[in-house]
């Protein structure tokens, strides 16, 4: 499954910011705009892995696991 986000990129002095519109908490920077795009896919990916992870061992017995899609106005 392939997922889109929006990402957003901020030059600051010699660096570029980089986050994440959707999820709080993912946010990166790199010297090039380049690396602030690599550096912020794999922040993103490491995000919902550890999140993925995390959940499946706190909440294990009883809960419901299904996908949800949705469609952006």
């Amino acid at each position: 499954m392939t997922n889109s986000y929006t990402a957003l990129y901020k030059k600051s002095g010699g660096w570029y910011a980089a986050w994440i519109e959707e999820i709080s908490g993912v946010n990166t920077q790199g010297k090039t705009l380049k690396e602030a795009r690599e550096n912020l896919k794999e922040a993103l990916t490491l995000v919902i892995e550890t999140n993925r992870l995390f959940n499946k061992l706190k909440n294990s017995k009883g809960v419901i696991r299904e996908s949800v899609s949705v469609s952006r106005a």
